[in-house]
């Protein structure tokens, strides 16, 4: 297995089946997605740019999904707590993923690295 691999297969259910259904979810959105590890968590980067991480809460054991450049989306799904410029994206693994929304979130991410060429 490789480093991303790992990453999803360590976690036990429902996380780990979360985790790979946001994972399918993220590189859906654009053959311009890869997939890499940074600081021990699976990063999605879009033409090589890093827009997204998937992280699982230490407190409340959830996966979520954390958007690098946040501060530049307005949504109220979003929640920034202490962070400057990150914002996440919480999922509750044992509910439905909200695809529609997550998909216009991870849009909006993708509109912003188009617009840094």
């Amino acid at each position: 297995m490789n480093k991303s691999e790992d990453f999803y297969f360590s976690k036990q259910e429902p996380n780990k089946s979360c985790l790979l259904a946001l994972r399918d979810i993220i590189l859906k959105q654009s053959k311009n997605i890869t997939e890499t590890t940074k600081y021990g968590m699976p990063c999605f980067c879009y033409n090589n740019k890093m827009f997204v991480y998937l992280w699982v809460d230490k407190k409340t054991k959830e996966p979520y999904i954390l958007f690098v450049d946040g501060d530049k989306i307005t949504d109220s799904d979003l929640e920034k707590g202490k962070r400057a410029k990150m914002k996440i994206f919480r999922v509750n693994p044992t509910k439905d993923i909200a695809i529609e929304k997550l998909s216009f979130l991870l849009q909006a991410a993708i509109d912003i690295r188009k617009k840094e060429k």
